[in-house]
């Protein structure tokens, strides 16, 4: 056994059988392969309440359901519900009037709200807490005059959704370089708030940036920093250290995602985003023993094990799980879907246990 092999907090997961092992095919390499899961991984509280709510609408009111944009960066999720009843549209003036709507758990701007309200659209908001906890602050950054910095990316729905809802002036920038081109009306009275989807890693040059120039800026506890970002990105730094490959399961437009595979690509791993099993290429496991497997914050445990099962196809696969954090959150309903079942096909759907 390796010294790295030593390190490994590891235990057999259940999705690996009684050993891991796969049983021996034609055309099956017999050399083993060793997957280590992240843990966590996958869903977050807010993408499972986001979901819930879709699920629980149509048990509830009955197809159709309108959904404004995806309601999750995850196209096998949106397929499922969409099979379910679930309509999904980008402008709710493609909504019937009087419809049941949800808003998705990347939140939306202000003049949505008020597009949605004079079409009488029975809403309901699966806005994701954390990201309401960011559009309150920003609210109240603006009502005491500070211009306000939005550390994202312009364009992801979520920082669209918070930008419309601030009343005030906001800056948005991604990087520290940029800090030394923002033009702000009193450098004295300047607040910064950030997208949900960044940890604490993200965000922190930009930051130390925006304290250099703006001494008296004023911004969020890092502990407001969405804690399943900062989780999952915490357990890829550390399981990097161990493979040879970096696996993770997700959307090509998933925020979180894409930053779980740009981690691995600082470790110097072959790195790949995969929407799910048949995004595999069997050429990226040569001179590969360890494989680490991660799935970013909208994407469901059955995909991670199709994943491991389409891997045994190829080489005679163990799993084991890295030890992590233990997420124990969960976001209360909107108050008129609480009392409403979840349907049972959902822990199918997303191997929830």
């Amino acid at each position: 056994m390796t010294a790295g092999q030593e390190r490994d907090a590891a235990t057999i997961d259940p999705v690996a059988g009684d050993d891991g092992a796969g049983d021996p095919k034609a055309g099956v390499s017999m050399m083993p392969l060793e997957v280590l899961l992240a843990q966590p991984r996958g869903f977050c509280a807010g993408v499972e309440r986001a979901i819930d709510i879709v699920e629980r609408a149509l048990a509830k009111y009955g197809a159709p359901v309108y959904v404004r944009h995806e309601i999750v960066h995850n196209k096998h999720v949106v397929d499922t519900l969409k099979a379910r009843g679930a309509v999904f549209v980008e402008e709710v003036d493609e909504i019937p009037e009087g419809a049941v709507t949800v808003f998705s758990a990347h939140g939306v701007a202000q003049k949505v709200e008020n597009s949605a309200e004079l079409r009488q659209l029975d809403v309901i908001d699966a806005t994701c807490p954390l990201v309401t906890k960011v559009h309150k602050e920003g609210r109240r950054y603006a009502e005491r005059g500070y211009d306000i910095v939005l550390i994202g990316h312009l364009g992801h729905p979520e920082v669209e959704g918070t930008l419309g809802q601030i009343p005030g002036v906001v800056h948005v920038i991604s990087e520290p370089d940029e800090v030394d081109s923002l033009e702000v009306r009193d450098p004295n009275q300047v607040a910064f708030v950030t997208q949900t989807t960044l940890s604490v890693n993200d965000t922190k040059d930009v930051i130390a940036a925006l304290r250099v120039r703006y001494p008296n800026i004023i911004g969020p506890d890092t502990r407001d920093i969405c804690y399943a970002t900062q989780n999952r990105q915490t357990a890829v730094i550390e399981m990097s250290k161990q493979v040879d490959l970096l696996l993770v399961v997700g959307a090509h437009n998933s925020s979180n995602s894409n930053r779980l595979r740009e981690i691995g690509e600082n470790f110097g791993l072959p790195s790949y985003l995969i929407q799910n099993a048949d995004d595999l290429v069997p050429a990226w496991l040569d001179g590969v023993n360890r494989v680490g497997l991660t799935a970013g914050a909208s994407a469901p445990e059955k995909l991670v094990r199709e994943t491991i099962e389409r891997l045994r196809q190829y080489r005679a696969v163990s799993v084991r799980t890295l030890d992590g954090v233990e997420e124990n959150v969960h976001f209360k309903l909107p108050p008129e879907l609480a009392e409403v079942p979840r349907p049972k096909e959902a822990a199918e759907a997303w191997a929830i246990d």
